[in-house]
């Protein structure tokens, strides 16, 4: 799965989960997920989860902060790199 594969079933599951009213346009590579208030702790666990479970990986504690998880392009890069690893 490439980068961009990632990052576009993130966008689906960002948007149909924590906006489903928002047009999938507002919602871009770069767009602050975290520290933009989007997602806050609750959201971002449930995110991590639904992530582990769709490309069996496993988050370390410190991974699960805006500083790995702020944007879909953040996202992506991880989510790549940990799939890579296994």
């Amino acid at each position: 799965m490439t980068k961009d594969q990632i990052e576009q079933a993130v966008k689906a599951y960002v948007l149909g989960e924590f906006l489903p009213d928002e047009k999938p346009d507002a919602l871009d590579a770069s767009t602050p997920l975290i520290s933009g208030g989007i997602l806050d702790s609750i959201a971002t666990l449930k995110l991590v989860a639904h992530l582990e479970d769709t490309y069996a990986i496993e988050f370390e504690a410190h991974e699960v902060s805006a500083d790995h998880l702020d944007t879909l392009g953040d996202i992506a890069n991880i989510v790549e790199s940990k799939v890579a690893a296994k």
